[in-house]
């Protein structure tokens, strides 16, 4: 069983150098996520911002949503 490990574990090592040799040749061009990850993320938040600035603001939503207080039961007709 040793020696079938040891070759298991050698072919994985080789697997793991491969692939770092290969991506240390390759030229490293910005992608889009390089380019305007962050701009995206920043206009992101500020719609977010923006849009519940005004529904909390501006919208005139009721936000007491507990009834406690304000509904009365009605009388039982018989």
């Amino acid at each position: 069983m040793f020696p079938v490990a040891k070759a298991a574990l050698n072919l994985t090592a080789r697997g793991i150098r491969h692939t770092a040799v290969r991506q240390a040749h390759r030229k490293h061009e910005p992608d889009f996520h390089d380019k305007y990850g962050n701009l995206v993320l920043l206009g992101g938040a500020t719609a977010f911002v923006a849009v519940w600035g005004y529904v909390l603001t501006q919208a005139g939503i009721e936000w007491g949503l507990s009834p406690v207080g304000r509904i009365t039961p009605k009388e039982w007709r018989e």
